[in-house]
């Protein structure tokens, strides 16, 4: 079940909710058959709670939302992608853990 402060992105508000953020953003590329992703997404949650008005964490369907993978050239998942100030910052291929996730975004804040 997703979290409600998780933002599920999309195309019609992926500008607006990362680009536009004036919070360091943490961007879940996931599917729902991929087995990794699904070990990523309570940590997610997680992560939505934990940093709640500190940085926005949010999750995007690649299936769903093909030409946003495209363009950022997710090529494998889960792939995670950290912005700030509408610019990619880092990038994480592969389930990390908690901690790793936790240090990669209080380097943003």
């Amino acid at each position: 079940m997703a979290d409600q402060h998780v933002v599920i992105l999309d195309e019609t508000n992926f500008e607006n909710e990362v680009l536009n953020s004036k919070l360091p953003v943490m961007v879940d590329f996931w599917a729902e058959w991929c087995g990794p992703c699904q070990m990523v997404l309570p940590i997610v949650d997680e992560l939505g709670n934990e940093f709640e008005g500190v940085a926005k964490i949010a999750k995007l369907n690649v299936d769903e939302n093909r030409a946003l993978a495209m363009k950022y050239r997710v090529m494998s998942i889960p792939t995670v992608l950290f912005f700030k100030n509408g610019e990619e910052v880092k990038r994480e291929v592969g389930a990390k853990s908690k901690p790793d996730y936790i240090s990669l975004i209080d380097s943003l804040i």
